[in-house]
């Protein structure tokens, strides 16, 4: 069947998750982080992944917010910037700005100009997703922003994906999924979903059941997958 429907992760994806520690360090009062903002922004993010995991398997579900103040929490101390809660408090803002991968905008006005239906799939509180989605200037190609919250539970648990379904009334082949996430993209390959990994960083393939469909360095190349 052809694709009607391409759904995005957000975080990573769509929006630059190192944005707000490279931009925090630009900033003269946190000089402190102008050389440890690289390892600041990855242990933010890898722990804001497994704290949703471990929420998930142990049915401690909480809002992707205070997962992502907590992810920020540990890796301030891993870094030695634990003391500096202005710190805190301007990475944390800079979360609600976070920037848009440069080739975004043209990529989804490609997609909505050809009929398709576009969303974001996303752990993310509709809140955040707002705010990101408004910083980026997007709405307008967007038909909507699907978030966890209304299920109760992080990806990759089926109830994330049937969203989807729910939303548009699609069938599973005719939606692409795409997300930066390599666990991701490969259980939405498993629930069903077409799917592309956009591996920006040239990581190894997850030694999971199954595998994307298509893997990209970025996301230019997805409006000829989607068939436009």
């Amino acid at each position: 069947m052809p694709i009607t429907t391409c759904v995005f992760d957000a975080y990573g994806t769509l929006f630059d998750v190192a944005a707000a520690a490279r931009g925090a360090a630009s900033e003269p009062e946190f000089l402190a982080i102008r050389d440890t903002w690289p390892a600041l922004a990855e242990h933010w993010r890898s722990k804001q992944l497994q704290y949703t995991w471990l929420r998930a398997i142990t049915d401690a579900h909480t809002d992707f917010w205070t997962v992502t103040q907590d992810g920020l929490d540990w890796a301030l101390e891993k870094t030695g910037h634990d003391g500096d809660p202005a710190l805190r408090e301007r990475l944390l803002a800079l979360y609600w700005e976070l920037q848009a991968y440069g080739e975004v905008p043209e990529m989804l006005h490609t997609l909505k100009n050809a009929g398709l239906n576009t969303a974001i799939l996303s752990n993310g509180s509709p809140d955040m997703l707002n705010g990101a989605v408004q910083s980026a200037g997007i709405a307008d190609v967007l038909d909507d922003s699907l978030s966890v919250q209304s299920v109760g539970i992080f990806k990759p648990d089926s109830r994330v994906y049937d969203l989807v379904g729910q939303r548009f009334g699609c069938a599973k082949d005719e939606v692409l999924f795409v997300s930066s996430n390599g666990w991701d993209v490969a259980s939405a390959t498993g629930y069903g979903f077409r799917t592309a990994w956009v591996n920006r960083s040239g990581e190894p393939m997850d030694r999971l059941p199954w595998i994307p469909n298509t893997v990209l360095d970025d996301l230019t190349g997805i409006p000829a997958l989607a068939g436009v």
